[in-house]
């Protein structure tokens, strides 16, 4: 999921045209809690909820189980 993960989010906020630190704005955490997502460390399950919501897709799709 590491991998999977780390891209999508990268793609998702950059779709959005979020910077890092408007993305951890939006959920509550750090610019340094992003990037550190983005690279591959995983975020607690309530920040992904967050994070599914925020971007109007699914968790599934989030961690690259399925395509959006």
């Amino acid at each position: 999921m590491k991998i999977k993960f780390a891209e999508n989010l990268k793609a998702l906020r950059t779709e959005k045209g979020m910077s890092q630190g408007k993305l951890a704005e939006a959920v509550g955490v750090t610019q340094q809690c992003v990037s550190k997502w983005e690279k591959g460390e995983d975020p607690k399950l309530s920040y992904l909820w967050k994070l599914a919501d925020l971007f109007g897709v699914s968790i599934d799709v989030l961690c690259g189980r399925s395509e959006w």
